[in-house]
């Protein structure tokens, strides 16, 4: 069974990463008095997409591989986590380090995609996605490194729910709250859609992508904000645990459901910041989780 679950864990991100989306971009609409598109929009619009002609407009190879990177790093990531709190074959040959890489690599393909595309948009929305990997991949690094100091291990299989199953200390108090801060800037939504910004930089570094490349960034983003969401309630939720994997699925997936009601909340009722306003941001949130793994250290 356990050599499935990879499998599974793929098919359920493929399958509910739209839908998470769609949810989003609903409760946005509604909140602010508008009727919105249907739920099921993502899924139309990766469709129409996917079926139009493949354009490589810059003519070099690093933009048409970086769609292909961002999408793949961020199926390797979920097919390895556990899951419904189930352990499956990949999660106990990766460790926390390695989720970490392969995330900031999704990142780093975005950079390459729009460097590779020379648009001066597309430039500028590569220099703030830049900053902000910087500035925010550090507290998730954070994070699963708390649970590797709570249980002396970095294994994948240990650190990702160990927050929770090592006990909740005053340290994973602090970091649960720095994640939940921090949660809004993980999935770059508003007030955090700095590198995107629609209106000033017709979304940035992916300006010059369209057709089957464009869709990839777009399934390796929604995915990504599944996978955040994911491994809050994984890590700090623990009364989600009951034993039983379908039961535990469904209700991390509820959770999930609820957490992304709170992100639509925050992101349909603030302004996006400055850049330098959320550099400032963020380095309060690394200085909390550095304090955060200090307390866990002192067995807090």
């Amino acid at each position: 069974m356990r050599y499935f679950l990879p499998l599974i864990n793929i098919l359920i991100f493929l399958l509910l990463a739209p839908l998470f989306e769609g949810l989003l971009r609903k409760l946005t609409a509604r909140i602010q008095s508008r009727q919105g598109p249907p739920l099921v929009q993502p899924y139309y619009d990766l469709f129409k997409l996917l079926g139009k002609e493949s354009l490589n407009s810059a003519g070099t190879w690093p933009f048409r591989l970086a769609p292909l990177l961002a999408f793949a790093a961020i199926l390797v990531v979920v097919a390895a986590v556990p899951f419904g709190f189930r352990m499956n074959a990949l999660a106990g040959r990766m460790d926390g380090i390695l989720v970490v890489y392969l995330l900031t690599l999704g990142g780093v393909a975005v950079l390459m995609g729009a460097l590779a595309g020379r648009n001066t948009f597309g430039m500028i929305g590569a220099s703030r996605e830049m900053v902000t990997m910087i500035m925010v991949e550090p507290v998730l690094a954070m994070t699963l490194v708390l649970g590797a100091v709570k249980l002396k291990t970095l294994t994948l299989a240990a650190a990702m729910p160990s927050a929770a199953g090592a006990g909740f200390g005053l340290s994973s108090v602090l970091m649960l709250a720095v994640y939940l801060l921090a949660l809004q800037a993980f999935v770059a939504r508003q007030p955090f859609d700095i590198a995107e910004a629609e209106v000033e930089l017709l979304e940035g570094p992916m300006i010059e992508y369209s057709g089957p490349n464009l869709a990839l960034f777009k399934y390796a983003a929604m995915m990504k904000r599944m996978f955040y969401a994911w491994l809050f309630v994984s890590a700090f939720v623990p009364v989600l645990r009951t034993g039983i994997y379908p039961l535990d699925l469904v209700l991390q997936l509820l959770a999930m459901v609820v957490l992304f009601a709170g992100i639509g909340l925050v992101g349909a009722t603030n302004p996006r910041l400055r850049i330098d306003q959320a550099v400032r941001y963020y380095a309060v949130l690394i200085v909390w989780a550095l304090a955060a793994v200090g307390l866990a250290v002192k067995g807090w």
